[in-house]
């Protein structure tokens, strides 16, 4: 059954405002509610649909979400969709990002962030046990994670370098014949793929071409970095957030390593796809040089870099997925990607822990190594006991993600008080 546009518009916009809880939990939802209620999608179509968002970069529920909406009402559909699954959470965070720049300096307020900082530990170290189960399945795949670890932490290799060799070892690594090839799509689906890509590279280029020629600057700035990030976001948002966070913090200088991690802590609170983090960011360093109206235009580059592309990629892939999932070397650099993913989130979690928990980090340079050595004497213990507790309350009880943040920043509130 086909829905009009009326209920698909209805149907997501409700999934937009209940997709909580990161991509495992968003692409449940739309099962759930697209295949078990609706009965709109069928089951194989789905799952091919899923193979093909994962190859992508960028945010696969988001994509999936495009891509249901695409396979219902065309590109209106996909519109429809995949807007309504990022603007609820787009909305939240952009309120979110004004109130912490108008209070995030009062005492109590960032005292309340500190515990969000804290937790953010816990919640990027669950990240990593969640994605280890569902991609080291084998000696190989250890032996990547453990080599993209040691290339981000110890060598500071550039991130896309890194995920550029993995895919690139399975790549090569994988037999080239399909055992079950599919059928060669029709030349009519070429020709909308080539006028879709055109389409959609104008939409996502012409603004950053306009921005670099006529507001060089800040604005600019942002909209290269995440244009740059768009097409990098292989393995999700906790992949590439290591090197977003390392770069705008120690390379340009745009935000704080605190600010950093309480951008990602709202952005966990909200609906939508977590990558929704690159609007705080963009608000962030706006407003940091030119106050609010250069903040909301800000985060608005950095929305509109994030997702065009994905439309992009999914308006111009869609008619090739049976074939572009039967295509076993994508599907082996798929997996490589997917198993470094697992050392760039180790790294992350590291990088994070070793900030927020000690005061004094320097660091020691041994020929190519660069190692971060904490300071013993300047661990702070609050947010220490925050944490521990934050990581047993998420792992071993299993609590709800939004309680969690709310009893750490209270917490950490509280001891401020006392």
């Amino acid at each position: 059954m086909t829905p009009t546009v009326g209920e698909l518009t209805r149907t997501f916009a409700k999934i937009g405002c209940l997709s909580f809880g990161g991509p495992a939990a968003q692409i449940a939802l739309m099962h759930r509610v697209i295949l078990d209620e609706k009965k709109w999608v069928s089951e194989p179509d789905y799952l091919r649909a899923l193979s093909f968002c994962m190859l992508l970069p960028g945010p696969e529920a988001m994509q999936l979400a495009t891509w249901i909406g695409w396979r219902l009402h065309g590109v209106k559909g996909g519109l429809i969709a995949g807007g309504l699954f990022v603007i609820p959470g787009a909305l939240v965070v952009l309120g979110l990002s004004l109130i912490y720049a108008g209070f995030g300096q009062v005492p109590l307020i960032a005292a309340l962030f500190t515990g969000v900082q804290a937790a953010v530990i816990a919640i990027v170290i669950e990240a990593l046990i969640r994605v280890s189960k569902r991609a080291l399945k084998s000696r190989e795949a250890y032996l990547i994670a453990a080599a993209a670890f040691a290339a981000l932490f110890l060598f500071k290799l550039p991130f896309p370098l890194v995920i550029l060799a993995a895919a690139t070892w399975g790549f090569l690594r994988t037999k080239a014949v399909a055992k079950d090839p599919a059928a060669p799509a029709p030349p009519a689906a070429l020709a909308r793929s080539l006028r879709a890509a055109a389409v959609w590279l104008v939409l996502w280029l012409a603004p950053l071409g306009v921005l670099v020629l006529l507001v060089p600057g800040r604005l600019a700035e942002i909209g290269i970095f995440f244009s740059k990030l768009a097409v990098l976001t292989f393995g999700g948002a906790y992949a590439v957030l290591a090197w977003m966070a390392q770069d705008v913090v120690e390379a340009k200088g745009w935000l704080t390593l605190p600010q950093m991690m309480d951008g990602l802590g709202l952005a966990e609170t909200t609906p939508g796809p977590l990558i929704l983090v690159n609007e705080f960011v963009g608000f962030m360093a706006a407003h940091q040089q030119g106050g609010w109206t250069m903040g909301l235009a800000g985060a608005g580059i950095a929305l509109w870099m994030t997702f065009i592309p994905s439309f992009l990629f999914v308006f111009t892939g869609a008619p090739f997925i049976d074939r572009l999932t039967h295509m076993p070397r994508l599907s082996g650099a798929l997996a490589a990607i997917t198993a470094a993913v697992v050392g760039v989130i180790a790294n992350l979690s590291l990088w994070f822990a070793l900030h927020v928990l000690f005061a004094s980090l320097p660091e020691v340079a041994l020929g190519p190594l660069h190692l971060a050595l904490p300071d013993p004497a300047t661990l702070r213990l609050i947010p220490a006991a925050i944490a521990l507790a934050a990581a047993y309350l998420l792992l071993k009880r299993h609590w709800p993600l939004l309680w969690v943040l709310a009893l750490s920043a209270a917490a950490s509130a509280l001891a401020a008080v006392l």
